[in-house]
């Protein structure tokens, strides 16, 4: 049967009214889902499920890419390591590999072996570190440019620096409230601002996807969720930034 003769005894065959009524729906079956049938479930509200970063629920998402990323480059982290509030990630990553683990904080804390502001270190002295772990920090500095100097400078030749930043992220009101939050980044980004102080020698790289953004945003752990999930990776989704700068020889 041709086009023409079905559409012909459907005429015949299908009420004027049903017809014109099965053509409004057509507009909305040309997308999948068809748009208005989305069930939003536990995450269709205007608050979210936690305002603390799944922390009172687990553990967090973005722990998930940040913990991949230091696995990936774990053979970096040796010799004399400098991490920022604590030296978890240097423990669980460093393991016998290293050989003095220090802890910057900019006000000072039980943990800190150094007290400075990273944007300046002038404390520190320049090649000190054969690694730095710098996690979620950035962007709670305005000066993000001195800050990386900063890093470069108190890298050994041939040093490394590991550092991750947020792409898509809540605000963490108590940062913001003590001392500021001010940027969120893209692979693009911290590509050209790394690549001013550390050359070629830098390697960036984003995790995420439209799932995993949705769960941190909402403030679901781990526990919350299928965790192979967060695995694939759609580059426009960046919830996680992740560096890995070498400071060179030269």
């Amino acid at each position: 049967m041709s086009r023409n003769s079905f559409k012909d005894k459907a005429k015949i065959l299908v009420p004027a009214g049903a017809r014109s009524w099965l053509r409004a729906q057509q507009k909305g079956w040309k997308v999948w889902p068809p748009v208005g049938t989305l069930k939003f479930g536990s995450l269709g509200r205007v608050n979210p499920i936690s305002r603390h970063f799944g922390f009172d629920r687990g553990n967090c998402i973005d722990r998930f890419y940040i913990e991949d990323f230091l696995s990936t480059n774990a053979s970096d982290i040796k010799g004399r390591v400098l991490e920022i509030a604590d030296n978890e990630y240097t423990k669980q990553f460093g393991g016998t590999r290293v050989t003095q683990s220090d802890v910057l904080h900019v006000q000072g804390s039980p943990r800190a072996t150094i007290v400075a502001d990273l944007t300046r270190a002038d404390n520190v002295p320049s090649n000190s570190f054969d690694c730095m772990i710098i996690t979620q920090t950035l962007q709670f500095i305005y000066d993000t440019r001195a800050a990386i100097a900063t890093m470069h400078r108190l890298l050994k030749p041939g040093g490394v620096l590991l550092t991750t930043f947020p792409g898509i992220s809540q605000i963490s009101r108590v940062d913001m409230d003590q001392w500021g939050e001010y940027w969120r980044f893209t692979t693009m980004s911290a590509k050209q601002l790394f690549a001013e102080r550390f050359g070629d020698s830098v390697t960036v790289q984003a995790y995420g996807n439209v799932f995993a953004a949705v769960a941190f945003l909402h403030g679901l752990a781990q526990e919350d969720i299928d965790l192979a999930k967060l695995k694939p990776h759609d580059a426009d989704y960046e919830v996680l930034v992740t560096v890995r700068a070498v400071k060179q020889e030269s």
